[in-house]
């Protein structure tokens, strides 16, 4: 199977990393595009693929052709490369906002296409990701996409009107956890933690609670009470967080995500 990933940036890179790293396919069966001659040699050394400056080059190469540009680029792209695309190919975007219909007139022939929206755990391993194709795409091609994924972390199939809502709650709900490490560490260190042991102290917490959730099976709330003992230090910080809003500022802030995702 060969992958063309039009753009090579973070989001491409650990994807293309995963790839590699699982066996999904190798190297050599991996081309990517990048606009600068400095990027694309920093690229082949850090990957070990192939790339080139020409998009319509990867478009042709592709039997799974990845558009990992931002979505502003989405139609510039698409119209550089329609007259290029086998209809066997499969078409994957990663860009919020542009669904199914607009990619689909835009390349102006039948094409299998497929929406995702991976997050940026994916650098580790540990992404997050929703896959959704068209009336074209097969189950087996769904599943092709799948499995590509599944080699920088997890994945699950859904109906396209969720993609906006995985984009709050996945795809960019890293930012919001990075914020509160963040705060937690500033407080750790406020209070004479050094801040590098702050942090993984901050981050530990966060990573291992998270696997408690998924572990588990238990509901937030439960495993939130089993911490919070009577008159003691964790249900008075939570008394704090209510006061002050911390899940209606979670609430309004991924509405607005989603909000925002919707009109891209």
């Amino acid at each position: 199977m060969k992958i063309g990933f039009i753009g090579c940036g973070n989001m491409a890179s650990a994807m293309i990393g995963g790839i590699i790293k699982n066996q999904v396919t190798a190297p050599a069966d991996i081309l990517a595009s990048t606009k600068t001659a400095a990027s694309r040699e920093k690229k082949k050394e850090e990957l070990g693929i192939a790339l080139t400056a020409d998009n319509r080059e990867v478009a042709a190469f592709a039997d799974v052709l990845i558009l990992a540009v931002k979505p502003f680029y989405y139609e510039e792209v698409i119209k550089e490369i329609r007259d290029v695309v086998s209809e066997d190919t499969i078409v994957v975007s990663i860009a919020p906002g542009k669904k199914l219909a607009w990619m689909e007139g835009l390349f102006e022939k039948p094409l299998k296409i497929v929406r995702t929206m991976p997050n940026t755990p994916a650098l580790v391993g540990e992404g997050m990701s929703c896959v959704c194709g068209n009336e074209k795409c097969s189950s087996e091609d769904v599943d092709t996409v799948c499995r590509i994924f599944a080699g920088f972390g997890k994945t699950e199939i859904v109906e396209e009107d969720m993609i906006d809502v995985v984009v709050g709650v996945s795809g960019s709900s890293p930012a919001y956890v990075f914020m509160f490490i963040e705060a937690m560490a500033d407080a750790a260190v406020a209070d004479g933690m050094p801040r590098a042991q702050a942090y993984r102290f901050a981050a530990q917490a966060v990573l291992g609670s998270a696997k408690m959730v998924l572990e588990t099976g238990k509901h937030p709330g439960e495993l939130k009470d089993m911490v919070c003992s009577q008159k003691g230090t964790t249900i008075e910080a939570v008394r704090v967080l209510e006061e002050k809003g911390l899940r209606s500022a979670v609430f309004e802030a991924m509405k607005a995500c989603v909000k925002k995702g919707r009109e891209v």
